[in-house]
Parts: structure tokens; sequence; C-alpha cells
């Protein structure tokens, strides 16, 4: 089965590690592509190819600032897989719930015995 493009939607584009990381570089504000690649330690063209990708698929915005080209986070575009993870947070917490009544339920029954 071939491989869909990695900027077809954010779950593809953040399946990238580099590309999260970028992400969570740019949550403390925007930051140029040269100092995203320093921080990372790789090289401007590879960054801005990950940019591109992020761009595409709405994860992040980018303006001029003079010479400058500012990249900053859209989180907006994380909205698909913030609601798709937020369907295990409901079960995890659930399960939580459930072994936490559990414990309760031991503990009563040894201060029972």
């Amino acid at each position: 089965m071939a491989r869909a493009a990695t900027t077809s939607d954010a779950f593809n584009a953040i399946a990238e590690p580099r590309r999260r990381d970028i992400l969570a570089l740019l949550r403390a504000g925007e930051r140029p592509v040269t100092d995203l690649a320093q921080e990372l330690g790789m090289s401007q063209p590879r960054a801005s190819k990950h940019l591109r990708v992020l761009r595409e698929v709405g994860l992040v915005r980018v303006r001029g600032a003079g010479k400058q080209r500012l990249y900053g986070l859209d989180a907006r575009g994380l909205r698909p897989v913030h609601e798709w993870v937020g369907g295990f947070e409901r079960y995890w917490n659930e399960t939580f719930d459930r072994l936490d009544t559990y414990v309760q339920e031991l503990k009563q029954t040894r201060r029972e015995d």
C-alpha cells in the first residue's frame, strides 16, 4: 500500500519527529527559519522543507518582517488531532475512575476484615 503524502493532513505532517520539534519551538512565539534550523541542528533548506509541509496543512503561518520571514504556530490546524486524542483521554479517564473505585472497594474490604 502506498504511503500517504505528508502534506495531506495534520496527522501525516506531525508523524515526522522533526516537525513536532518545530511545532514545540514555535509554541514560544514566532521565529525565523535560521533560528529553528540552528536550534534543531539541521540545515536551513531542510528546516524550510519541514516548514513548507507544516504550512501546507495549516499548522504554521508565515509573515514578512523586513528581510526576514517569521514562522509562527497556527494551533487551529491541530484541532482534528486534539479531537481524536480526546477520545482516548476519555477512555483513560474512565479506566482510571474504574481502577480508583476498585482500589477503594479493596481498602474497604480490608478494613472490614
